[in-house]
């Protein structure tokens, strides 16, 4: 493993040159590939728990029975794998995505840990709370993802006409899974990064308020090219809790800038903005008399001139 760039340099600002940045960003890559490779080698073990983990519900909701009874009322599918090389590349797909939602405390610290050297010293103490924080919130959109799969594969199968049979293709059905969990764990990080720029003092509060509008359009024009069915369902469930978690992020960041603020009256201020001065005139005390040594040689010795001590041809000073 090659040693890390910050033990090699360390700067008490947290300066770095540009080729030990790129040496410390390829070693937290290293070492979040290694943790993801690790855990998808475990996951190959158990691919077929896992596989049917995943297609469960959704079979539950939209399968065929094996055996029918009758005529269907309501439109159903059946997942196949189309392919010789169909089962290995849906056991490395199945594999890696359990290898990257399960090694997401260790690629999210790896992350963190690249850019504390960034932060003051009382910034990096909330390194345990970003990770904390961002481990339950990729689980939490990746688990979002799992649970409304099936209630959106039933409402686009409910367009099947009644004389037509469906099939899944299992490589095509978990490309919309890997896709539908990384992309609404990702994007349920969205509110922390807000947070963590405004711990860091890069925004405030106000500003990331004030981008409202922008934000809750933008986050729902991402759903929208996010989500791979493209149904208006999926696309809803994906905005509609990212949009609460912003508002909870401005919510936090309000109160951190007052928390900061009471503490530090220019907190608020930027690098270029001079900070207010008290400049109402105040009391003068009493005058203190201070006593002048004699710094001349004449002055040292004694001498004096004319009959005034300290003088020299009726000079004070010895010019």
């Amino acid at each position: 493993m090659p040693k890390s760039a910050r033990k090699q340099e360390k700067d008490p600002e947290g300066r770095m040159p540009l080729a030990a940045h790129l040496r410390e960003l390829r070693n937290r890559l290293l070492k979040s590939v290694l943790a993801i490779m690790v855990i998808t080698a475990v996951a190959m073990w158990q691919y077929e728990a896992i596989a049917h983990f995943v297609t469960g519900p959704v079979i539950d909701s939209v399968g065929c029975p094996k055996a029918p009874t009758g005529p269907r009322t309501h439109p159903c599918a059946q997942v196949v794998a189309n392919g010789l090389l169909a089962p290995f590349t849906i056991m490395l797909k199945v594999s890696l995505t359990t290898g990257v939602v399960f090694s997401t405390p260790v690629w999210l610290y790896q992350l963190w840990a690249f850019l504390a050297p960034g932060l003051h010293r009382h910034e990096k103490k909330y390194a345990l709370g970003f990770v904390g924080a961002g481990v339950p919130l990729f689980l939490g959109g990746a688990y979002l993802a799992y649970a409304v799969l099936p209630t959106t594969a039933g409402a686009l199968l409910g367009l099947t006409p009644s004389d037509w049979a469906n099939l899944f293709p299992a490589d095509e059905f978990f490309d919309i899974v890997t896709r539908m969990v990384l992309v609404f764990g990702l994007a349920f990080e969205l509110p922390l990064l807000l947070v963590l720029l405004n711990f860091g003092g890069v925004l405030t509060g106000s500003r990331i308020l004030s981008w409202w509008r922008f934000m809750v359009l933008g986050i729902t024009v991402f759903a929208a090219l996010a989500t791979p069915t493209g149904d208006p369902l999926t696309m809803g469930l994906l905005a509609a809790p990212i949009v609460v978690l912003y508002f909870g992020a401005v919510g936090i960041c309000l109160f951190n800038d007052r928390r900061r603020k009471f503490g530090n009256p220019d907190a608020g201020l930027s690098d270029d903005e001079a900070s207010e001065l008290d400049l109402t005139p105040g009391e003068v005390g009493a005058i203190e008399p201070v006593a002048s040594g004699r710094m001349l040689p004449g002055q040292a010795s004694g001498e004096a001139g004319d009959g005034a001590a300290g003088r020299r041809g009726g000079y004070d000073d010895f010019t």
